[in-house]
């Protein structure tokens, strides 16, 4: 069983890989699968920024292409520890293969601030309201 503090230190060190040479705010964020499996992701900037990948929907991607499509948590975490939450782009992508009731993990440096995914997301789209408008 991987513990809170285990998922944000995943986090952590996902975010010493991140590469952000524009904005200078590494993000690092680690994925708890059902099974237990940990999936790490950081962003990855490009100068055109639209390229951009975001640390949460790195460790997703790697998650989905390893076959999971279940999750318990999320971690995430900044070189600066400031309680980073995931942005709006990446509350939509997990809320895609997530529940509502994902635990969002988010380091404050000396505790851990716990979400839900559906506090941070409060009405997600999602597939049942694409099918309504074909």
């Amino acid at each position: 069983m991987v513990t809170d503090e285990e998922l944000v230190a995943a986090a952590r060190e996902a975010c010493e890989r991140a590469y952000a040479p524009y904005s200078g705010y590494d993000v690092g964020a680690a994925l708890l699968a059902r099974d237990g499996t940990v999936f790490r992701g950081c962003n990855v900037e490009m100068i055109t920024f639209t390229n951009t990948i975001h640390a949460e929907s790195g460790a997703l991607g790697a998650a989905v292409a390893a076959g999971h499509r279940e999750f318990d948590a999320v971690a995430v975490a900044s070189g600066e520890r400031d309680g980073v939450t995931p942005c709006g782009l990446c509350r939509q992508t997990l809320a895609e293969l997530c529940d509502d009731d994902l635990r969002v993990l988010c380091d404050v440096g000396d505790g851990i601030k716990e979400w839900t995914l559906g506090e941070l997301l409060p009405g997600a789209m999602s597939g049942d309201e694409v099918e309504h408008q074909r």
